[in-house]
């Protein structure tokens, strides 16, 4: 059985931006987006958390770090990370390197998200054809990473990066390295998150009930597992189980639908663009508005109403983190920033005093 480790740990909130093309000049797009990250910070939110994406107007966060390294200059206390670095894109001496330099200009701030990347069609613009092959990458990248992290020297020699003698001049403040975290698109993926203690975000392909499951599996296999030696993220006590889901916010119900439902929308021709230049279906399950708002993984409304779905998603799922994006699709900043000053001030306060396992 779990033990009561999770029934009193608290629900947090973060954000999660991918910086969608909006209509928007491309340099007005950016500077919109680190006022976003400004106001996260000072809202009381735990992390920000920015996309990797490349060739599509899903995202224009086609480099993390220089989006992080920006927000390290408008931000005090808020979290700072990728969800995710896309590994197999990598150079890993240089990425765990450029971590680091992060990690002092943050003060210790940064988390590091990790996956071999989504999308097929993105990998194949690094070279990358196969599934099996980008898994291999991955693993061996990540490997480096943390031998990077946690040496004064880095030597290895592995099948994609080998490495002697190479200098390691600037260790991360955090030890012995930041907060990993791991996305689950897959149900395969959670005996490794479980067993390695990493934060993880549950992808909305889920129902709430699948969510539920993997939740409990999770919690579990930690259980089973946070005493073993060797553990990537055995440093971070309590891992962040959280559910990535769409927020808009308005002040009635009617006004948040009528906006949000059209931006929906044009996240939903975002999120397949590719595949479609690719002559594929794309993803239309995602696409649904309707049976989106129905699992609880977009959640739109006055902000009563919000509060009312927030419980239930939350109750459901058995999470302790909700990792909400404000701005998608073509909704503009004056929307998402009234959507998210709205989420804080009146929604996040309903949460503050009680335990995950109890909303």
């Amino acid at each position: 059985m779990v033990n009561g480790h999770w029934e009193a740990t608290p629900l947090s909130f973060g954000v999660f931006d991918q910086i969608e093309y909006d209509g928007q000049p491309i340099g007005d797009i950016y500077e919109q987006h680190l006022k976003l990250m400004e106001y996260a910070d000072k809202a009381g939110f735990y992390c920000y958390h920015v996309s990797e994406h490349h060739g599509t107007p899903l995202s224009l966060s086609i480099s993390p770090n220089l989006v992080l390294a920006a927000a390290a200059q408008r931000t005090e206390n808020i979290r700072l990370a990728a969800l995710v670095y896309c590994l197999p894109y990598y150079e890993p001496y240089r990425l765990a390197n450029e971590i680091s330099m992060l990690d002092h200009m943050t003060g210790g701030r940064i988390e590091v998200g990790v996956g071999r990347g989504v999308s097929p069609i993105e990998a194949a613009f690094f070279g990358i054809h196969n599934v099996d092959e980008s898994r291999a990458i991955y693993r061996e990248t990540l490997d480096i990473m943390l031998e990077t992290f946690t040496n004064s020297e880095l030597n290895f020699d592995g099948k994609y990066h080998s490495y002697s003698n190479f200098p390691l001049r600037i260790p991360s403040v955090q030890k012995p390295y930041p907060p990993l975290w791991f996305p689950s698109s897959n149900s395969q993926s959670v005996p490794f998150t479980a067993g390695n203690g990493f934060n993880t975000i549950f992808n909305n392909r889920f129902s709430l009930e699948e969510t539920q499951s993997l939740v409990a599996q999770y919690k579990e296999l930690w259980s089973e597992h946070r005493d073993d030696d060797g553990r990537m993220n055995g440093h971070v006590p309590s891992p962040k189980l959280g559910l990535s889901i769409k927020v808009y916010v308005a002040p009635t119900d009617k006004e948040a639908e009528e906006e949000a439902r059209p931006a929906f929308k044009v996240w939903g021709e975002h999120i397949s663009h590719l595949s479609r230049l690719a002559g594929q279906e794309g993803d239309r399950g995602r696409e649904d508005f309707d049976a989106q708002r129905a699992n609880g993984t977009l959640i739109v409304g006055s902000p009563q109403s919000v509060i009312e779905q927030v419980r239930s998603t939350v109750g459901i799922t058995g999470i302790n983190y909700l990792l909400s994006s404000f701005a998608f699709g073509d909704l503009q900043p004056v929307q998402y920033m009234r959507s998210v000053d709205l989420f804080a001030k009146k929604v996040m306060p309903a949460f503050a005093s009680s335990p995950a396992s109890t909303v």
